[in-house]
């Protein structure tokens, strides 16, 4: 047996076993209340006389608010530590990813430091996204064209 195999069978054996069952219970929990929460503030903000559209709005912004808050005072964390996953809808976890790197890196000041790393971890999402859309509707478009 040689070394490389020796040490795999060692950390297979002194690794720890995630639990499953539990992670999966938590992400789904966790997730479906940011939804419900979600979900509530859409009816109150119709309540209030908003149009459809219109809340759809005060409810993304008031997510994103929440997350970010959350994300300074340290609880984010402390949540997405719990529900891994089930933090990562979009809108609070993107939240979460843009203020994160900002606060990390005020200390460098507000230009190089948060102004050039606060998209850090999300950038890749809004590069790829935005490309991946250009070069699908150039497809479809060049699809319909030659019809």
């Amino acid at each position: 047996m040689t070394d490389k195999q020796a040490y795999l069978q060692h950390v297979a054996r002194r690794m720890p076993r995630s639990p499953l069952l539990r992670n999966c219970a938590a992400a789904f929990w966790v997730g479906g209340a940011i939804c419900l929460g979600g979900q509530l503030l859409a009816t109150a903000y119709r309540a209030m006389g908003a149009s459809p559209e219109v809340a759809g709005t005060l409810v993304s912004l008031t997510l994103v608010l929440a997350a970010a808050v959350l994300t300074g005072l340290g609880v984010f964390d402390s949540i997405a530590r719990y529900a891994g996953a089930g933090t990562l809808l979009p809108i609070t976890g993107f939240a979460n990813a843009v203020v994160s790197p900002a606060i990390d890196t005020k200390s460098e000041g507000l230009v190089l430091g948060v102004g050039a790393k606060i998209f850090t971890v999300a950038g890749p999402v809004l590069l790829y996204g935005t490309a991946a859309s250009v070069l699908y509707g150039l497809i479809y478009w060049v699809v319909t064209l030659f019809r």
